[in-house]
């Protein structure tokens, strides 16, 4: 499969500047995110893909957006190739929310929250969580016959804890799920 890593965000621009986090949830692409997604949409172009796996967080729909307008490719949402949740960015927006900004998109597999919400819970997702869902979807997706045929838009902290590397925005990354 080959793992996308969103465009740069709202957050992405200001904490970078800042190192600071700016208090933003479940922020969208900047005008440079949307460039971004256009070009790894063009990367894209030629693979074979069938189909797109995204994570519910705007960023990530948003860069899915831009490939699957591209390429004319279905995506499908999955809550478990979200970020892992320790800043402001990373508060979700409710199901009930997505389907009205985002009506093509089927989000009532979706829990509420489907974000770990660990501004309410006092804590941020451990590592140790977040390894286990990646390691839920690589199993998943190692059963599929099409996993070569899926992108997997997605974020920094779930392409680390599934490749190890630390993507820059709209970077693809190849994963085999078997590794």
């Amino acid at each position: 499969m080959l793992l996308v890593r969103h465009g740069q965000s709202e957050f992405n621009a200001a904490f970078t500047l800042t190192r600071v986090d700016p208090g933003i949830p479940d922020p969208e692409l900047t005008p440079v995110g949307r460039i971004q997604a256009e070009e790894a949409a063009g990367r894209l172009v030629g693979r074979g893909l069938r189909r797109i796996v995204a994570s519910p967080y705007t960023r990530a729909i948003q860069t899915a957006q831009v490939i699957a307008g591209r390429l004319s490719l279905p995506i499908s949402i999955d809550a478990r190739v979200r970020e892992r949740a320790a800043f402001h960015c990373d508060i979700g927006t409710p199901a009930p929310a997505l389907a009205r900004r985002f009506p093509d998109l089927d989000f009532a597999g979706l829990g509420d929250p489907w974000w770990h919400d660990h501004l309410s819970i006092g804590r941020a997702e451990t590592e140790e969580e977040l390894a286990l869902r990646a390691a839920d979807f690589r199993a998943d997706m190692a059963a599929l016959e099409d996993w070569r045929d899926v992108a997997v838009v997605t974020h920094w902290g779930f392409v680390r804890a599934l490749t190890g590397r630390q993507a820059q925005h709209a970077e693809i990354v190849f994963h085999a799920p078997s590794a």
